[in-house]
């Protein structure tokens, strides 16, 4: 255990008894400033005091973190939960329960047309925290692309309007630019989507991966505060240019608050842009896994996992949980999430760092070794624990790639 990096201040909910006490366990949370052994006690469903040593007699339970590593509960930035509706969704709480992940940001699943379902069937009766990007579309993701192809299906007005009656839930714009989802239209969805993004003032995401469009028609349409998700593509609309060198348009962005999100999917994520964009000192601002009905098939499997090649690929631990809790709940300008700050909400995951020999992938299949991994053994919300029970069956639709049909390749 490393010593405490900062005693925090006890709020007004440390008053009293406590519900519950984490205790024993080696904290993480970069974004509070909280790093240490240190103790968590929750009260009210709020975080109510962190320090070392808290008097376990003033909690009705305690949990034993021993040996554990303690952090927020993870905030996935780039996932896909309309389970049922659309070709990518896949029903959040089971995963959440094995994962540690607390809060999904479903990006774009929802269109006009299909929003009222997402909110009432899968938002409001889920226990995980689920807030959501509204895509341009009006039809969304029921089908696996193609939603940009008919132009018909960009309304601005009719969006606007669904956002403005659910700004609770919908933290922003979501538009996928590549060339199969836009089938030859062109640049013109993701100008619509801007138009839409500033109506509401709201940020935009936006979807890259092989074009057309190019790269070049993109990056003048984002602005700070904006996602570029799937950052480290290796398709042609990839942030490096030919001679293997960030492409300077996006790293000015990036240094002016454009967000750079992994979104590794089961096609986004590519070793060797990573490696060359890491060795330029390019790290990603948020690491995101875009679960769904085949990225959870492997190899990006969950959070855990793709957190794990980031840190085999050289990352500190402390950068790592703060990319997938403080910095994308600051991108989704929900600062109340990702901490364990007392009075924050008392999500909480505990993981065990495994050592071993590892082998992970990229989408591609390309193998990169590894001696440690991130797994998580519990998770809380609302100082609530989430239950682990089996998780639904796949769509009949939901088949891997055959490139990646390998075996022996589980996290």
């Amino acid at each position: 255990m490393t010593p405490p990096e900062h005693q925090p201040q006890p709020s007004a909910t440390d008053a009293g008894p406590w519900d519950l006490l984490i205790a024993g366990g080696e904290v993480v949370d970069p974004g509070a400033g909280l790093r240490g052994a240190l103790d968590v006690a929750v009260a009210g469903g709020r975080v109510a005091a962190v320090g070392p040593g808290l008097d376990r007699s003033r909690a009705t339970r305690t949990i034993d973190a021993t040996n554990r590593i303690v952090t927020p509960g993870l905030v996935d930035l780039h996932t896909h939960a309309y389970w049922g509706v659309t070709y990518w969704g896949i029903e959040p709480d089971p995963i959440s329960a094995r994962t540690g992940v607390t809060t999904w940001l479903d990006v774009g699943s929802a269109g006009a047309y299909t929003w009222p379902g997402f909110r009432r069937y899968v938002a409001e009766p889920a226990r995980t925290r689920i807030f959501a990007l509204l895509n341009l579309s009006s039809i969304g993701l029921v089908a696996p692309s193609w939603e940009f192809a008919n132009p018909d299906y960009c309304n601005v007005d009719l969006a606007q309007t669904i956002v403005e009656a659910n700004r609770d839930l919908i933290l922003g714009i979501k538009a996928r630019i590549d060339g199969n989802t836009t089938r030859g239209v062109g640049i013109r969805p993701l100008e619509l989507a801007r138009e839409l993004a500033d109506r509401v003032g709201l940020p935009l995401m936006t979807h890259i991966g092989s074009g057309p469009p190019a790269l070049a028609e993109v990056a003048p349409l984002l602005r700070p505060g904006d996602v570029l998700t799937h950052c480290f593509t290796g398709g042609d609309m990839r942030i490096l240019d030919p001679d293997g060198k960030v492409n300077p348009a996006i790293k000015r962005l990036q240094e002016r608050g454009l967000i750079l999100d992994i979104g590794h999917g089961a096609g986004s994520f590519s070793y060797d842009v990573a490696e060359a964009l890491l060795d330029q000192g390019v790290l990603p601002d948020v690491i995101s896994s875009d679960i769904h009905q085949i990225s959870v098939q492997g190899p990006m499997f969950d959070l855990p996992t793709t957190l794990s090649k980031f840190l085999n690929l050289g990352m500190s631990l402390p950068d790592v949980i703060e990319r997938a809790t403080s910095r994308p709940a600051a991108a989704m300008r929900r600062p109340d999430l990702g901490s364990l700050a007392p009075g924050s909400v008392a999500d909480l995951a505990l993981f065990r760092i495994e050592d071993g020999d590892f082998t992970f992938r990229d989408v591609a299949m390309a193998a990169r070794p590894g001696t440690r991994r991130l797994v998580n053994t519990l998770t809380l919300i609302g100082g609530e624990e989430l239950e682990r029970v089996p998780e639904p069956p796949l769509a009949p639709w939901a088949v891997r790639p055959a490139h990646q049909r390998l075996g022996g390749e589980s996290p």
